[in-house]
């Protein structure tokens, strides 16, 4: 049977227990032949980030060829048939190496990344019967993939193991940054509407809150119809969209047709990492890209951008440590006592937020309460709490209003401005105000960290959820407390 018949839909760490285990000793034995190959820059930019000190991993797909288009040339075959260990996505990106993978000999352990179990994968918004292969542009999911792969390559080379537990932490720490930077500074991807030439973004757009109206071809390999070029030119021209978001060294011959007689922004991403030095800041330097292309695309404020990603980058590796620790008294919708020991008993899931909040707040709650009902009687063991961080606006009434409106399960939570910020530093979170360019008293937003806070029913501190995670996901997570 041959690789790719073997370990598809397979969850990576069932792998490593049933196929990779027994290796410690054969394959990787002599340490200098440890040969790994990756197919695309982004996540050859991973793997080398954890590789570091160890040796490099080979990287298959330059910049000569698109991965859709990519066809391995005999010296390419050779390096797959003598590498121990061979990282793709899947045939959606790479159909040009499934029958090269078919015939990989004994030696060379497969691994199809697009099949990890953990993953969040999404179904191709062209063909919905295939899988959108861009996983690595929600950056969560790279943390989620990260302990597997460091654990693969500890348990095939064995003898280095702690560098590569040391090299996860550091990877880990840099993926955590981008996602603070992008939980504190979403509003930036509000600021506009955009419209994609290729539908590269569908994970970004989840996971980060970027509001795309439309899109114009899937892959690079596939044309534009006229139907849709009519359809995308007809919007851009009506203004419904101040951006249009091209990929670097994708095809788009049409681009001109689309933006001509039209004030419309234009970005280009770089979501292969073309042009940039492989190796392990790759990654972390094309969603920079991809982030600040977008945000100027969209006319965001990139003081603002820039702050937030300075904010992010200031913060520990180990940011959660006491989280949710320290005493405080605040207010319910109810006019009741709020403390940190009447919150113990139940698992208490915290959001920070305002009740003004047009947009992150109401999703967020949304998909909270779509989870507790996805958990049926045991959704009894979980107490959700709404703080406010607009206390000048959000008095116990209007905390009232609001709770009665969303679910009668959640506990609103008002208090002094300076507890409030009591409260918020604890639990790590931030928030902003933001005055209105329109001007005018009250009229303002408030920038906030948009995550989901868990505590177990004794104060401590479990995880946090970002903005973007889906309610059976969510639902799933916290079933998992129970059992």
């Amino acid at each position: 049977m041959s690789n790719i018949e073997k370990y598809p839909l397979i969850p990576l760490l069932v792998l490593l227990i049933a196929v990779f285990w027994p290796l410690t000793g054969g394959a990787a034995e002599d340490q200098d032949e440890f040969r790994v190959v990756v197919t695309i820059k982004p996540l050859h930019s991973i793997v080398a980030g954890l590789m570091v000190g160890v040796g490099r991993p080979e990287l298959l797909i330059d910049d000569s060829q698109l991965p859709h288009q990519f066809t391995p040339s005999p010296d390419q075959r050779l390096r797959m048939q003598q590498a121990d260990l061979l990282f793709w996505v899947g045939p959606e990106l790479e159909a040009s190496l499934v029958e090269t993978i078919r015939q990989l000999g004994s030696n060379t352990e497969v691994i199809e990344l697009l099949s990890h179990s953990g993953l969040k994968v999404l179904p191709s918004r062209h063909q919905p019967q295939q899988r959108d292969p861009h996983f690595w542009l929600d950056n969560r999911n790279l943390m989620i993939m990260l302990n597997d792969l460091a654990s693969l390559l500890q348990q095939m080379d064995a003898k280095r193991a702690h560098v590569y537990e040391r090299n996860r932490q550091t990877v880990l720490a840099r993926l955590a940054r981008i996602d603070r930077e992008y939980e504190y500074g979403y509003r930036g991807m509000k600021a506009g509407l955009g419209i994609q030439y290729h539908d590269t973004l569908q994970y970004f757009e989840q996971a980060y809150a970027l509001k795309v109206l439309d899109w114009l071809t899937g892959l690079p390999t596939q044309h534009a119809d006229a139907k849709g070029l009519l359809r995308v030119r007809e919007r851009i021209v009506a203004g419904e969209a101040v951006c249009l978001l091209s990929e670097l060294g994708f095809p788009n011959q049409h681009l001109a047709l689309l933006t001509q007689e039209s004030d419309i922004n234009h970005g280009i991403l770089n979501s292969f990492g073309i042009g940039l030095p492989p190796g392990p800041d790759l990654y972390f330097t094309l969603m920079e890209h991809n982030t600040d292309e977008i945000k100027r695309c969209l006319n965001a404020d990139m003081v603002r951008a820039k702050q937030a990603r300075s904010a992010a980058q200031q913060e520990r590796l180990h940011a959660t440590e006491g989280i949710g620790r320290g005493t405080f008294l605040l207010t319910d919708h109810l006019g009741r006592l709020v403390s940190n020991e009447s919150m113990l008993g139940k698992f208490a899931v915290v959001y920070f937020g305002y009740t003004y909040c047009p947009d992150i707040c109401p999703t967020s709650l949304q998909i909270l309460f779509q989870a507790l009902n996805e958990l049926g009687a045991k959704s009894d063991h979980f107490q959700p709490y709404f703080i406010t961080i607009d206390p000048q606006r959000d008095t116990v009434a209007v905390m009232k209003n609001y709770v009665e409106y969303y679910d009668e399960r959640l506990i609103g939570v008002t208090g002094s401005p300076e507890m409030i910020e009591r409260v918020a530093s604890q639990f790590k979170a931030r928030y902003e105000r933001v005055e209105e360019a329109s001007g005018g008293a009250g009229l303002y937003l408030m920038d906030h960290t948009a995550s989901l806070y868990l505590l177990d029913p004794q104060g401590r501190f479990i995880t946090k959820f970002a903005h973007g995670i889906s309610p059976v996901e969510l639902a799933a997570k916290m079933r998992d407390l129970l059992e």
